[in-house]
């Protein structure tokens, strides 16, 4: 085969290129033989620390590449058989640490390294890892002197009444469908107790209720209007951090009944063995004098009315169906109450009576329980 002149040209290109790559390579091996005292030196350093240290590889290679030596043997070489490169082999040794402290080294040596978008990424997943998810039923306290709050399970269930239940209002229906995330509801309505910690951490406008005598400590705070209330929600969260406010009045509804379709989460009836209302007395108990319900609420029938978020409306026509609170339209000068009190009969206390207050009235038989938002 002949070669015309540019061929000899090209030849003579490439012969000389993989000579220049030889005296390259030659010149590795003797840089990395000078090397090899500073490579012993820095093991050395590594081996006289106490074992007290308790080095990971990463800390040991960070060592190394303070007192400028290498921090792997001359002879550490990638799967293929190529040498790595010192930011590679640092960052092998750290990519699935979860310890912050090996992340930052690498990233304090290599903040523009090829890995630090990566390491910045995990860096911040172990700083603010995920809220932990309160399993259902679990029964928790955000500070010592907050709400002992309950999560209540997502679920769907029947708004309202039936036309046929004793006892029924117009304002009941028409029962429709809705879906409950979940949540968490206080075990009791807020006492005196809980309210008093409110005031006396400058919160709740400072109002100190009237209790007409008869007890405060774990007694449901009174004289409360849903203004106060919306005071001590707004307390709580700046106190603790957490999402607190009032139920929605279906979520007080569906909590209240804790899966049960009758009138009351008792049955069909219900006795002053199983509730505070007229009978009993003519005033507040201590809250959770008597059994919770299934989901461990106490007194969701009587002792207090419980205020929640939304405004009235006459009827359930064109009511959200996904759990919110109803705050458009209607009559938001005017908010719904829920549960009976100590003073009404027991077709106040079922679990979809529904009555109105207007928002700045503080009575005596009216108090709240909390709600808080899940992370």
């Amino acid at each position: 085969m002949l070669i015309s002149e540019g061929d000899d040209v090209t030849k003579a290109n490439t012969t000389g290129g993989r000579a220049a790559y030889v005296l390259l390579f030659a010149l590795v091996l003797v840089l990395g033989v000078l090397a090899a005292p500073t490579d012993a030196a820095a093991q050395a350093t590594m081996r006289a620390l106490p074992a007290s240290y308790g080095l990971s590889v990463a800390g040991q290679l960070d060592v190394a590449l303070r007192v400028g030596a290498s921090p792997w043997p001359a002879a550490a070489t990638a799967p293929g058989g190529s040498r790595q490169d010192p930011e590679t082999v640092f960052w092998q040794s750290v990519a699935d640490s979860t310890n912050p402290a090996e992340l930052e080294a690498y990233l304090e040596r290599w903040p523009d390294g090829v890995y630090a978008p990566l390491a910045r990424i995990r860096l911040e997943a172990l700083r603010d890892p995920p809220p932990v998810r309160r399993p259902v039923g679990d029964v928790f306290r955000d500070c010592p002197a907050c709400p002992e709050m309950v999560v209540i399970p997502a679920g769907e269930f029947l708004m309202g009444s039936p036309a046929s239940e004793e006892g029924r209002r117009e304002g009941e229906g028409p029962q429709h469908r809705v879906t409950v995330s979940s949540f968490a509801l206080g075990v009791t309505e807020v006492t005196f107790d809980e309210w008093e910690a409110c005031v006396r951490g400058g919160g709740c406008n400072g109002h100190r209720p009237d209790d007409l005598d008869w007890g405060r400590d774990s007694r449901p705070a009174i004289n409360v209007s849903w203004e106060d209330a919306q005071a001590y929600v707004s307390w709580l969260s700046s106190e603790t951090g957490a999402a607190y406010r009032l139920p929605s009045e279906s979520e007080w509804e569906y909590a209240a009944r804790a899966g049960t379709t009758t009138p009351f989460h008792t049955g069909a009836t219900i006795s002053t063995d199983q509730a505070n209302y007229d009978e009993n007395g003519r005033r507040t108990t201590p809250v959770g004098t008597f059994a919770p319900n299934a989901f461990g609420l106490y007194d969701v029938h009587g002792n207090v009315w419980e205020w929640v978020e939304d405004c009235w409306h006459g009827s359930y026509r064109g009511a959200p169906s996904d759990g919110k609170a109803w705050t458009v339209g209607g009559d938001c000068g005017h908010r719904v109450v829920r549960g009976g009190s100590w003073g009404y009969n027991p077709r106040f206390l079922r679990s979809a009576a529904r009555e109105w207050i207007f928002t700045g009235d503080r009575g005596i038989r009216v108090g709240f329980r909390v709600a808080r938002t899940l992370d």
